[in-house]
């Protein structure tokens, strides 16, 4: 099993910037694609964004594209998004992901592992 712990979520003003971090431990290797998802109250879990093991393929949901990155440390088994630009709408629990297949998919079945997410709430 793979645990994850995501950090960084907090308050921010329309129009700032947050660094989400997640930190995996336990059976990283058994951890190749990753991703981070969202999910606001009474929403379905929503696509954020996905990196395979070496960081040269990324996926985006098409609210996010241009204003959010994602990258990992592998040496540091560590996953980040970094948000710039936000919106109130950006609001949600955003959840860390690990999955053990080599190709990033946004779709929540394919991950294996999650973790119990950050609050990141933006004011208008």
């Amino acid at each position: 099993q793979v645990q994850l712990v995501e950090s960084g979520g907090g308050l921010v003003q329309a129009g700032g910037s947050l660094r989400l971090s997640c930190a995996a431990s336990g059976r990283t290797s058994s951890m190749y694609a990753m991703g981070w998802f969202r999910q606001a109250p009474e929403k379905e879990r929503e696509f954020v964004a996905a990196i395979n093991w070496g960081g040269g393929r990324t996926l985006y949901g098409d609210s996010v594209k241009g204003r959010f990155t994602i990258s990992r440390d592998n040496a540091k088994n560590t996953l980040y998004l970094q948000m710039n630009s936000l919106k109130p709408e950006d609001t949600a629990l955003y959840y860390c992901a690990a999955s053990g297949t080599v190709i990033p998919t946004t779709t929540p079945r394919t991950y294996d592992n999650w973790g119990q997410g950050t609050q990141v709430t933006v004011s208008s």
